[in-house]
């Protein structure tokens, strides 16, 4: 009867019902598969997004970022993503974002990955720089307004952004991070140097697409010289500026394939985290459920690089179909993981899988 009922609830979702007979015999649906990257096995593909809190102080993260990300490694998360963290102070999207360009934030970071590990997931941290949309007051108190003009980057202010990102890299591996993204996308500094819609200089950093990407491929590089051998490497692109004709040329999931490809190349990058927009000040067409999965989808056959998929992904059900069709490898939640920090043990109780870790003091509490 129960096995009977559950059919009748899949049953939109006959690749999903295949799936789950499979992990019948595995013992786990596909969400809860570990995953490799690099040396590391992450125990399952629920990847906590990064979400900025805007709540350090000189860029130190503090309590909240200890509770905030430790309460979804106790809920279950395969992978705990910390927030955008600034490889310079003039980097951060607001005063109140997190930073890694010194020892007090390093040391502060310390038992935040402590923690995270220590309830079997794995640590990682996304280094970023916001570029000409650095420097704005947080959303919830001056509704984001800008603090400052920006200007043109120098050459030897694009080196320092190289050097930076590889000293962040290095202070999150002494920091307990076992796992670094970096961000490339949303409209900031990379992305900026990647699409047409920003990039309009003249020199070796702008004009064709193999100018528009040194920079992104630059920092790569470096980040990934300083991370030990086996370190995964990941990277979230936007991939498209969904732009329209009136927009001129501009970003788009042709050349984020082409860019991914040159990732792999330089940098041996080992999963692609696939988002879009926040380069044009408009909202994105077509907002609905996995509105973004056909772009990791297309990026994943097209280079054959392992990709994470985001956007409006709430439904344990509508997660596990996306790895059941191999449209991506793992699956990025941000604002579900807000409102269920143990997500991902009620997924798996809805998948029927038993084969799930509950920390000790919450088994009590079983879904």
């Amino acid at each position: 009867m129960a096995a009977s009922l559950r059919a009748a609830r899949l049953g939109n979702y006959p690749a999903l019902r295949s799936c789950l007979a499979r992990g019948r015999t595995r013992g786990r649906p596909l969400l809860f598969e570990p995953i490799k990257l690099g040396d590391v096995v992450v125990p399952n593909r629920i990847f906590l997004s990064p979400m900025c809190m805007y709540s350090a102080q000189n860029g130190v993260p503090n309590n909240w970022h200890l509770v905030h990300l430790g309460a979804r490694a106790a809920g279950g998360c395969g992978l705990v993503m910390a927030e955008a963290t600034a490889v310079v102070p003039e980097g951060r999207i607001s005063p109140n974002d997190t930073g890694i360009w010194n020892d007090q934030q390093e040391a502060a970071w310390r038992p935040i990955a402590d923690f995270i590990r220590s309830q079997g997931s794995v640590a990682a941290i996304q280094l970023a720089h916001a570029g000409r949309k650095a420097c704005t007051a947080a959303p919830f108190v001056e509704g984001g307004r800008p603090l400052w003009t920006p200007r043109e980057m120098s050459e030897t202010d694009i080196q320092a952004v190289v050097d930076a990102f590889a000293e962040g890299a290095t202070r999150a591996v002494r920091a307990g991070f076992q796992v670094v993204e970096i961000h490339m996308a949303h409209g900031y500094l990379l992305h900026q140097f990647l699409s047409p819609v920003a990039n309009r200089r003249t020199d070796r950093w702008g004009g064709s697409l193999e100018n528009r990407m040194r920079l992104p491929l630059a920092v790569a590089a470096a980040v990934r010289q300083a991370l030990p051998a086996g370190a995964p490497l990941l990277v979230r692109i936007s991939a498209t500026d969904w732009a329209d004709l009136l927009d001129g040329p501009s970003w788009d999931v042709g050349q984020s394939c082409a860019l991914v490809r040159a990732l792999r190349e330089v940098a041996g990058v080992d999963l692609v985290d696939v988002s879009s927009g926040g380069m044009l000040p408009r909202g994105v067409p077509g907002v609905g459920p996995g509105y973004q999965v056909p772009f990791a989808e297309r990026i994943r056959k097209d280079t054959g690089v392992p990709t994470g998929a985001v956007g409006l992904i709430t439904q344990a059900r509508q997660a596990e179909q996306i790895l059941a069709e191999g449209r991506a490898d793992a699956v990025f939640l941000a604002r579900e993981m807000l409102r269920d920090p143990h997500w991902p043990l009620r997924a798996a109780a809805e998948l029927g899988s038993a084969d799930v870790r509950y920390p000790p003091q919450y088994e009590r509490g079983k879904f």
